[in-house]
């Protein structure tokens, strides 16, 4: 069953139930039920009387009055009974001159023209999926059983990349060195441990889910997603679960690569691969500080990607350190039960609040996506627009802003200012503790995070914010430089990840015996596009160099772009004829200049703000300097000039 005919299914089942119906009605958004209206009545006067009272794409955001919404909503009702009862077809997409005027009215701002590609893919109103890449001449079934692909790892990347695969029919394996399948929202349990995107958008285009119990969902939904997919798609039957990948060489004359994996019993094994996936992304290998004293530590301690669940903290000492994402979401989740939670931060984190955080989808809401025509794609629109370039412009430093320690320019200050009185209204106005939460550098310096109920934590009595350095660990507790002993029972470190030291730990050699660590150095990685890397040919990267999101967006965005790119390159390679294709060296040094100079404008390359963005020499190798819209005109088409095909 087609999509567009799947959705009519469900209209008329929502039609023929009364209660239903007012249910989901009553709990759809209004902007994107505005949308819907105008969608499928074409009466283009609903937006002239609604768009004045959306002031931006958020649903707290928009201040229609009540006897309006309850017009649109008896509109809608019609419509939906006018199109279920006469079995009208659902209409395609509307004409430019309304949808642009439609998507400008629902987030309460101009859209400016080069975005409408971008957003007519990811709402995806059609029958497919835009971003499926089609055999333009399909290679005869001897030629696709005889390539192979591997992925290294079943998170959302190796999961997403293995669909489109399994689409073309291209044969693949997955190495996974778990036991199952998640990635990072496996091994990430800790407490309060959730995502800082909204879901409805935090999910990929081509399989939303439409229930999820929160705005912002907690890991084991996250999970849930992932092995749903894993499921509905039949990918675990190519997973070697608990299967490291040691090493890949590349074997020049075979154009292969080696690719030698050892599995949980040590028993070893080496395939060849026609194509090489990487699917680890950045966040994979925790990041353990060398605290003098560490190892003498007698009470429980692990880091927050390895959280020890069979350790009781009712009623503990706790000393956690770190203050990112992760010890943020830690610590107001844990706060209530320990005895005492000493938090060591090394530098203090921008926190914004957004109401809907902490907020749970209602029945009503579910409903809507679920079985109102369009509904769920109108309101993905939002989300993405809510969560993607917007902020983009103010990262930009202005040469002649007078505070540059502070800010970057008057956006990024007033900006500054609208969080610190957030965070003074937070703990009271306790300036001491001002002093110590409010970041001296730029807003987006460091990831932005977003407020789990942070800063009021930190003025519960059982809870201290230690900003002097840890001098060592004792056996049970932590000195300070100044000499302050802290004990502790437990000992959690929210201390990261090893996230410049991309593809390790596995040894990737490749045209002339080059390793990937000789041309990288430990934390230097660089690739055309974040995809591909001259040398080493065949050999692709999902999540790879340069291609973090720190603006806003969702790492799932960026992830399908690539998956695109990627079978771009595989349909070239198999339906050529050719063996291997190797990105020219030309323009693999020409987009990482362009991506060293973006950088060097913007605030993650802030000469005050030491970050997991950079390497040891400053450089930025791990985040995107550009707009979502820039990324996916990169990749949206292959060219086959930038390829040296063998």
């Amino acid at each position: 069953m087609n999509q567009i005919t799947r959705i009519g299914t469900d209209l008329h089942a929502l039609v023929a139930d009364e209660s239903m119906l007012d249910l989901a009605l009553e709990g759809a958004d209004i902007a994107p039920l505005l949308m819907v209206l105008v969608h499928l009545s074409g009466e283009e006067h609903w937006l002239d009387d609604v768009a004045p009272h959306i002031n931006g794409p958020w649903n707290f955001q928009e201040s229609v009055p009540e006897d309006l919404k309850q017009r649109v909503r008896a509109r809608m009702k019609e419509v939906l009974r006018d199109f279920s009862l006469n079995r009208r077809p659902l209409p395609p997409e509307p004409p430019p001159g309304l949808l642009r005027k439609m998507l400008s009215s629902g987030v309460g701002g101009a859209v400016p023209e080069e975005y409408i590609p971008m957003i007519l893919e990811e709402m995806n109103l059609g029958d497919s999926d835009p971003k499926t890449v089609r055999w333009r001449t399909k290679p005869a079934n001897d030629v696709l059983a005889g390539f192979r692909a591997v992925i290294i790892g079943a998170g959302v990347s190796g999961l997403s990349m293995a669909i489109k695969l399994q689409e073309a029919g291209i044969p693949f394996v997955i190495y996974e060195k778990n036991k199952t399948v998640g990635g990072t929202w496996l091994e990430n349990s800790y407490p309060g441990c959730g995502v800082d995107t909204p879901n409805h958008f935090y999910s990929l285009s081509f399989e939303p889910n439409h229930d999820w119990p929160d705005h912002f969902s907690k890991r084991d939904e996250l999970w849930k997603y992932m092995e749903r997919l894993a499921d509905q798609y039949d990918i675990r039957r190519h997973i070697r679960f608990e299967t490291e990948v040691t090493a890949a060489v590349y074997q020049e004359a075979r154009a292969v690569w080696l690719v030698s994996t050892c599995d949980a019993s040590g028993r070893e094994e080496t395939i060849d691969a026609n194509a090489l996936i990487s699917a680890i992304g950045q966040l994979n290998r925790p990041s353990i500080p060398d605290f003098p004293g560490l190892n003498d530590f007698k009470g429980p301690k692990f880091h927050t990607a390895r959280w020890d669940h069979s350790v009781d903290l009712t009623g503990k000492n706790v000393a956690m350190i770190g203050t990112g994402a992760s010890g943020m979401q830690v610590g107001p989740s844990i706060a209530g039960e320990v005895g005492h939670l000493t938090i060591f931060q090394r530098s203090a984190h921008w926190a914004v609040y957004n109401a809907n955080y902490h907020k749970a989808v209602g029945a009503g809401k579910t409903a809507a996506l679920k079985l109102i025509p369009f509904y769920a794609k109108w309101y993905r629109f939002q989300l993405l627009w809510a969560s993607s370039d917007g902020l983009h412009a103010s990262l930009h430093a202005d040469p002649d802003w007078p505070t540059p320690d502070q800010s970057l320019n008057e956006t990024n200050q007033k900006f500054r200012e609208q969080i610190t009185e957030y965070i003074r209204g937070q703990v009271n106005g306790d300036e001491a503790l001002m002093r110590k939460v409010v970041p001296p550098y730029p807003p987006y310096g460091k990831r932005m995070l977003r407020d789990n109920h942070w800063y009021k934590m930190l003025t519960r009595d059982n809870v201290d914010l230690v900003n002097d350095p840890i001098e060592r660990i004792t056996a049970d507790g932590v000195i300070t430089r100044t000499g302050q002993m802290v004990p502790a029972d437990v000992l959690v470190l929210a201390t990261g990840f090893d996230a410049q030291r991309m593809l390790a730990p596995m040894h990737i050699e490749g045209r002339g015996g080059q390793t990937i660590r000789e041309l990288w150095g430990e934390d230097n990685p660089r690739a055309y596009l974040g995809i591909t890397v001259p040398a080493f040919p065949n050999l692709f990267m999902l999540y790879g160099p340069g291609t973090n999101l720190a603006h806003g967006g969702s790492a799932i965005y960026h992830s399908e772009c690539q998956v695109r790119y990627i079978m771009q390159c595989l349909r070239e390679l198999l339906e050529s004829g050719a063996r291997a294709m190797e990105v020219k060296q030309d323009p693999h040094d020409r987009f990482n200049e362009y991506l060293d100079a973006t950088h060097a404008k913007m605030v993650w390359a802030h000469r005050g703000v030491g970050n997991w963005y950079k390497n040891k020499a400053g450089r930025v190798v791990t985040n995107s300097p550009f707009r979502l819209v820039d990324y996916r005109a990169m990749t949206e088409k292959l060219d086959r000039n930038d390829y040296v095909m063998v």
